[in-house]
């Protein structure tokens, strides 16, 4: 099995809205600075460097950058060269 990595950057004091294609079967470490998740109920949760997370079929909002420094986060998830169905739609994963 292959895995594929991808980094995100979110400026500081900026938010990135949440789209739950973009993190679908992906663990997300927090390499540097920190992020707020922001649901859509208001409630929100902060995370650190080396936090790990998993952002797959959250009632999320947006992903916010409260510090000072670039919050900079690594997705790693599985290589697929054809992924089934739309990622984030519901689709079962394929073989790996």
């Amino acid at each position: 099995m292959s895995f594929a990595q991808r980094t995100v950057t979110v400026a500081a004091g900026s938010e990135r809205p949440y789209d739950p294609g973009e993190w679908f079967d992906s663990l997300v470490v927090v390499r540097e600075g920190e992020v707020e998740l922001h649901s859509h109920s208001g409630d929100l949760v902060r995370f650190r460097r080396g936090d790990i997370l998993w952002l797959t079929g959250l009632p999320l909002r947006a992903l916010r950058n409260p510090g000072p420094d670039a919050a900079v986060l690594v997705a790693i998830s599985r290589y697929r060269a054809s992924p089934p169905g739309r990622p984030g739609d519901g689709s079962p994963p394929g073989p790996g």
